[in-house]
């Protein structure tokens, strides 16, 4: 194989770095203008963050062992579980954590646009009020 034919395989504007934390936010608000009209109202105040890794306090609490098995974090109340009493709180966020999504990008072989709109729904489905067993069910059924 010579080297030409191996560059053919390389994502169109690759420059030979690691996508940076800017081109993962980038690519969820593109997948988040994707979203159906009917959520859009729903999640506008969502927080979106990128990371490299989730720190260790969060690993833990999710008993989680090692940083690259966390792709993304919703921390906030579900939509299901407020009440309108309620005001004054954080926004609800979600974090993307780069470097366990570029790994996983590169074991998988899955575009990577479309990795990062799949951790990004998955995480704005616990927004939602959906646990991982439903939305693991819902992808299963699509």
């Amino acid at each position: 194989m010579s080297d030409k034919s191996a560059t053919t395989r390389l994502p169109a504007g690759w420059a030979g770095t690691a996508p940076d934390a800017d081109a993962i936010f980038a690519m969820a608000e593109a997948a988040l203008e994707t979203m159906p009209a009917v959520f859009k109202p729903h999640i506008r105040d969502v927080v979106i963050e990128i990371a490299e890794f989730a720190d260790d306090a969060t690993l833990a609490s999710l008993d989680i062992e090692h940083p690259y098995d966390l792709t993304g974090l919703y921390e906030g109340r579900p939509l299901t579980e407020r009440s309108i009493d309620q005001s004054g709180g954080m926004p609800d966020r979600v974090t993307l954590y780069r470097i366990p999504i570029l790994v996983e990008w590169i074991e998988g072989g899955e575009r990577l646009d479309w990795l990062v709109r799949h951790v990004l729904i998955h995480e704005i489905g616990h927004h939602f009020g959906f646990s991982d067993d439903d939305m693991h069910a819902l992808e299963r059924m699509a």
